[in-house]
C-alpha cells in the first residue's frame, strides 16, 4: 500500500440526540446522530406494526366477501 494517502484512523466520540454517547473508531473525531440503537423504535420494542392488509383483503372487507 502507498504511504501517506490514507486518512488517520482514530477514536471517535459518537453522540445521539437522545443523549447516549459511545466510543468507536473513525476518521472523524466526533459524530452526532439523530437516532441510535438506544432510541430507535426497532431496537427498543416500541415499533408499531400497522395492520395493513393487501389489495385482496381490502377488497373483501370493502364488499363484505368472506
Amino acid at each position: 500500500m502507498k504511504e501517506g494517502i490514507h486518512p488517520d484512523y482514530k477514536e471517535c466520540k459518537v453522540t445521539c440526540a437522545c443523549g447516549n454517547t459511545f466510543q468507536t473508531m473513525s476518521t472523524k473525531e466526533e459524530i452526532k446522530l439523530d437516532v441510535c440503537s438506544k432510541c430507535h423504535p426497532f431496537f427498543t420494542g416500541q415499533q408499531k406494526f400497522a395492520g395493513r392488509g393487501g389489495r385482496i383483503e381490502k377488497f373483501k372487507n370493502k364488499y363484505n366477501i368472506d
